[in-house]
């Protein structure tokens, strides 16, 4: 068992990249700094090239950018593919990349994601697996140490490219002081739950003659780029951005200054503060080189979270000492021979407990996957495969009715049975929180059946063409909706409740309750 989950050594699993002699180069730096252009210069230049995003968002505007300055580019992701005739470049999101193509040049973006617990295996994977002459990585400087480590063991030449910000981010001395009436244009108000970014929306269109577009996390690509249009067109009324932490990265906005409505957040247990690596990426995201707002500034609403953020600010990034890894499905075949007749949750579980990692790395977390598959257990005639990948399905298993379309998915394909979609179009936009939740439950259904569409037979999820078009319908009416939004939230059913503590105001970072004589406290990331 204890051999069969052997995870040590991950570089030897790509024997062709190893016998490679590539070119690995750095980007580091922090937002608005450039790095990420220049790779993509790089790419752009290359006879056959491959960029890796960690959002199908970014993907989709690099395919558009790309395509615009006259190289022909498709688009790979999860959920999509749109081929270009005579493209050489490829736009995908990074769990998509192939490790059996060949590249002039590749590009992985936000390289530090090696260290996030439940995606970092598919960093891991491009950076260990990727046939590239030439990588470019971007990030900041958390993961540079491992990537060496890394790179010594692979054999692989590094270089490093070091980056500042084209102007410094300023902190704004003089916060909102706990009024939202004191917003300005071009401001974005980054609140941390659904429920707050709707009342903040509320609250400053009620009391003020501003405007506001929104962005979170539950709302589908198409649906955020509307949004980030409208909020950067000029001509707009829609001239203030209330944002969760999505704003942290995948679009380019005109943002003058980042506003923390305040600084912690429910991470699924209980409130904590923002990690101020988070906080950096968030507030880094004020002033654009080029745009109208190219000085970036950051404040908080209230005055006692004013000297979390400054510090937070100053604080050099944390080493990260290990990246995430994540089996393929033949390793876990392998093991699962070992241990026949249980569930696959329990085999997952087992391997967790098994597996041996070298000290570079840790085992991805698996929870939804677990959910996942303790939901379809009882669904008869799926292969060990088959379960596999519906495991890997972009379900929020939070949803109970996400989660039901799922299952009724699942067993529709054991049945070898055409799997429909069954799921009505809605009659307009929203009227009221839960009308515009069960719009956002129904994009994450036809989102999840685009996906299993792309990773199973096609004649098996033969409405793909249906679910595409219905897809974008539902995206445009999210955002009509939002534009109107104008009710009180509600808590999302079947999703984690969030204590009374955070709804009626929670434990904020206490400051020194001083006003700093400055106006202005510059603070330079370093």
């Amino acid at each position: 068992m204890i051999s069969s989950a052997d995870l040590t050594k991950p570089h030897t699993w790509f024997p062709f990249a190893r016998a490679m002699k590539r070119k690995i180069i750095y980007h580091c730096g922090p937002t608005n700094s450039g790095k990420t252009y220049n790779a993509l210069q790089k790419f752009m230049e290359a006879k056959k090239g491959i960029y890796c995003s960690p959002l199908r968002l970014l993907a989709m505007e690099v395919f558009d950018k790309v395509n615009a300055l006259g190289v022909y580019c498709s688009l790979y992701t999860g959920q999509e593919k749109k081929h270009v005739p005579f493209s050489n470049h490829i736009a995908c999101t990074v769990e998509m990349v192939s490790t059996e193509e060949l590249y002039d040049v590749a590009v992985i973006d936000e390289i530090q994601m090696m260290a996030d617990s439940c995606r970092g295996y598919a960093w891991t994977r491009a950076l260990l697996g990727l046939k590239a002459d030439e990588i470019h990585l971007c990030g900041d400087p958390s993961v540079l140490d491992i990537v060496k480590k890394i790179c010594s063991e692979t054999g692989d030449e590094l270089y490093e490219q070091h980056y500042e910000r084209f102007k410094p981010l300023v902190v704004e001395a003089k916060t909102l002081l706990g009024d939202l009436k004191n917003v300005r244009s071009g401001d974005c108000i980054v609140a941390f739950s659904r429920r707050e970014i709707f009342e903040v929306k509320m609250a400053i269109e009620k009391h003020s003659n501003h405007r506001c577009c929104v962005i979170y996390g539950a709302l589908p690509p198409e649906t955020r780029r509307q949004q980030a249009n409208l909020f950067n067109d000029q001509d707009s009324e829609y001239d203030v951005l209330v944002a969760s932490d999505a704003v942290g990265m995948g679009l380019n906005l005109n943002i003058r200054r980042v506003v923390f409505n305040s600084l912690s957040k429910y991470n699924g247990d209980k409130i904590v503060p923002v990690p101020p690596s988070q906080v950096k990426q968030i507030a880094g995201r004020a002033g654009r080189r080029g745009s109208r707002y190219p000085d970036g500034l950051t404040t908080t609403l209230q005055l006692e979270d004013l000297d979390y953020l400054i510090d937070c600010l100053k604080q050099p990034f944390e080493n990260v000492n290990k990246v995430g890894l994540f089996p393929f499905f033949e390793q876990v075949e392998l093991f699962a021979g070992q241990l026949p007749d249980i569930s696959f949750a329990h085999l997952l579980e087992k391997f967790g407990e098994n597996c041996r990692l070298d000290g570079s790395y840790f085992l991805c977390r698996h929870d939804h996957i677990k959910k996942v598959a303790n939901m379809l257990e009882k669904v008869q005639g799926l292969s060990l495969e088959d379960r596999f990948n519906f495991c890997f399905a972009p379900v929020n298993f939070r949803d109970p009715k996400a989660m039901y379309h799922l299952h009724r998915f699942a067993a529709q394909y054991s049945i070898k049975v055409p799997v429909s979609i069954a799921m009505g179009m809605p009659k307009g936009s929203a009227r009221n929180d839960a009308e515009l939740q069960d719009l956002e439950t129904k994009h994450q259904v036809l989102s999840v059946y685009l996906w299993l569409s792309q990773h199973f037979k096609k004649e098996i999820f033969p409405y793909k063409k249906k679910a595409e078009e219905m897809a974008i319908d539902i995206a445009d009416l999210l955002g009509q909706s939002l534009i109107k939004a104008c009710w009180k939230p509600e808590s999302r059913q079947g999703g984690n409740p969030r204590p009374q503590q955070e709804e009626d105001g929670h434990e904020r970072h206490k400051g020194d309750g001083y006003r700093r004589p400055n106006s202005l406290v510059k603070i330079y990331e370093k």
